[in-house]
């Protein structure tokens, strides 16, 4: 685990068998070595990959990304986790977020102003 750590710019990972608690690594340590999360724990049942925000642990409401290791027949046998970096930035929430402030501001009026938009700034 250590190494896929080091190998993902050494973003926080864990990891649990299916049998036996598991570890979470964060800034090139050890954190915790028997530790479980809810997210771990509902991979290894549904054997399935993950994409969430965690609703408890010490990464609640953070972008986590788990997924499965499974033996020959298919059955999960243990899950990895690592903070998804790439579910931290919801563009289209932002982009929602960013026309309702222009409404909020600007109203009906063009928003900026032809004068004022950057085009007319060059």
């Amino acid at each position: 685990m250590i190494t896929i750590h080091d190998l993902i710019g050494r973003l926080p990972v864990t990891a649990r068998s299916r049998d036996h608690p598991g570890i979470r690594i964060e800034d090139g340590k050890v954190i915790d070595d028997a530790y479980t999360g809810p997210i771990l724990e509902e991979v290894l049942v549904e054997n399935v990959i993950k994409r969430v925000r965690p609703p408890g642990g010490p990464y609640k409401g953070i972008p986590v990304a788990v997924a499965p290791v499974r033996d020959s027949e298919g059955r999960a046998i243990c899950a990895i986790g690592i903070v998804d970096v790439t579910g931290i930035f919801d563009l289209a929430g932002f982009m929602e977020q960013n026309a309702e402030i222009r409404r909020q501001v600007c109203g009906q009026d063009p928003c900026p102003l032809p004068t004022e938009s950057p085009a007319a700034k060059r």
